[in-house]
């Protein structure tokens, strides 16, 4: 999934009848300037079933969930909980099968696919475990990429993407390719990739599951930072160390919710958000 969704989270639309120099038109201008009272993110009753012949597999059932503006959430669970595939979902990189699914008061299954293109281009920064930099291009280049797919112009392009290296730490190696740098430096080039687009959300999937101790400390750090300047973070993860990082923990096991409570980490009115958020 990882791969495909790689692809999907860079394309900025379907394709149908665009070309490289069309300029790109946002059509979710006010999507994210809702009531800030209200949840960005609403779950309702969702559940995901796969079929293979006549088996069905339920990787999902019953999910209520609801996420504010500026929460920094972990859902956790062990292999094969159904967190990765919750993940998918909320990125709109799957589609649901039963339930009802609202971002930012858009209702998703209403939308088209050119409108979750640029729902995945503009709106949601995505972060994988694997760091999906292209090995010939510097890291400028591989940030920038959103953009392009975006028909951002050119020097604009890579003036955002160079900000966005310097803002993770990476102003002296906006040059260098993905094999001359550290696997910590890798996942930071990935999230200024994540952030070139100024997106309200950030989903980050095990984000930290190829590094060491002190590149993963630099990692989480980094989401401290994104989540003290207002970010929303969403943060899939099987590691407890990595989940009480954030304000919230989210527990799915067996494709379900099992708990839903402050980490108490973090103080403040987005520790306590979510209180009352799951049914």
């Amino acid at each position: 999934m990882a791969e495909r969704g790689m692809d999907l989270m860079t394309s900025g639309r379907s394709g149908r009848g665009s070309t490289a120099t069309e300029p790109a038109v946002d059509r979710f201008p006010g999507a994210w300037t809702t009531d800030p009272t209200a949840p960005v993110i609403e779950l309702d009753g969702v559940g995901k079933t796969y079929s293979s012949g006549a088996i069905e597999f339920e990787a999902l059932r019953g999910i209520d969930l609801a996420i504010h503006q500026g929460e920094y959430v972990a859902i956790m669970g062990p292999s094969g909980s159904g967190k990765s595939t919750l993940m998918n979902i909320l990125g709109c990189l799957d589609t649901l099968t039963v339930g009802e699914y609202r971002l930012a008061g858009e209702n998703v299954g209403n939308l088209d696919e050119e409108d979750l293109a640029q729902i995945r281009n503009q709106r949601i920064g995505f972060v994988f475990q694997q760091f999906n930099l292209l090995p010939s291009l510097p890291s400028w280049r591989n940030v920038e990429l959103p953009l392009v797919y975006g028909r951002v112009e050119k020097a604009e392009r890579q003036r955002r993407a160079v900000a966005a290296l310097e803002r993770v730490g990476l102003a002296d190696r906006v040059d260098n390719r993905p094999g001359e740098l550290s696997g910590g430096q890798q996942q930071r080039v990935a999230v200024a990739r994540a952030l070139v687009g100024e997106p309200a959300l950030i989903l980050a999937d095990e984000p930290t599951g190829n590094l060491d101790s002190v590149s993963t400390a630099d990692v989480l750090a980094l989401f401290d930072e994104l989540h003290a300047q207002g970010r929303t973070i969403i943060l899939i993860t099987h590691e407890l160390e990595v989940a009480q990082q954030a304000s919230r923990i989210v527990w799915v096991r067996d494709g379900a919710i099992h708990s839903d409570s402050p980490s108490g980490r973090h103080g403040g009115p987005a520790a306590g958000a979510h209180e009352g958020s799951t049914r």
